[in-house]
């Protein structure tokens, strides 16, 4: 018993961890290039800030994730 709240709670935590990482990941690719294309052409912003919220919503899914296997496992 004690050892399925062990991988409960490692599997919530993996399902927030890895996105994240990977949200970590994008958006330091996307941030130089972002501010690059910005100060050539200043009429790119609301394409730039979608592309830095796009990957965000990667880390809020993990969450999302998390949260349901929680609530199914009874955690």
């Amino acid at each position: 018993m004690e050892l399925d709240m062990v991988f409960l709670y490692l599997s919530a935590a993996l399902a927030v961890g890895i996105p994240t990482l990977a949200t970590a990941w994008a958006q330091s690719r996307i941030g130089p290039a972002a501010a690059a294309a910005l100060a050539e052409k200043p009429e790119l912003t609301v394409t730039v800030v979608l592309l830095i919220a796009i990957p965000e919503t990667l880390a809020i899914l993990g969450f999302v994730i998390a949260v349901l296997i929680l609530m199914q496992g009874g955690g």
